[in-house]
C-alpha cells in the first residue's frame, strides 16, 4: 500500500454546521477515513465579477483517490453552493500503519 493510492479532498463550506454534515456523511458512508473541519478561516476570491471576503469553514478529508468521484458527487448534493470547492491533494507518502487505517476505514462491500 502507498501513500498514491490516497488523497486529501478539500472542501469549503459557509457554515459550521454545514461542514459537520458533510463530515459525517462522509465517514459514515466510508467514503472518507477522517475529515478534519478547521475554522472559521478567511477565504477570499472571485465570485460573479467581485471579489468576496468571506467566513468558511475547511474540511480536509482523507480518502482513496479511486473513490473521488463519489466524494465529490456527495458533496455537491449535500452542499449549499452553487460551485463547491472539492479538490484532491494527493498524498505521496504516509506511516503504513496509518495508511493501512485509511484504507480499512474507507472499505465498502459491493
Amino acid at each position: 500500500m502507498t501513500g498514491g493510492e490516497f488523497v486529501v479532498v478539500l472542501v469549503t463550506t459557509a457554515t459550521a454546521d454545514e461542514a459537520a454534515h458533510i463530515a459525517q456523511t462522509l465517514v459514515e458512508e466510508r467514503l472518507a477515513a477522517c475529515v478534519n473541519v478547521l475554522g472559521p478561516i478567511r477565504s477570499l476570491f472571485r465570485w460573479a465579477g467581485n471579489i468576496d471576503d468571506a467566513t468558511e469553514h475547511l474540511l480536509l478529508a482523507k480518502a482513496r483517490l479511486a473513490d473521488f468521484a463519489l466524494v465529490e458527487q456527495r458533496v455537491r448534493a449535500l452542499h449549499s453552493y452553487e460551485v463547491p470547492e472539492v479538490i484532491a491533494l494527493p498524498i505521496g507518502a504516509g506511516s503504513a500503519p496509518y495508511l493501512a487505517w485509511l484504507a480499512d476505514s474507507t472499505k465498502r462491500s459491493g
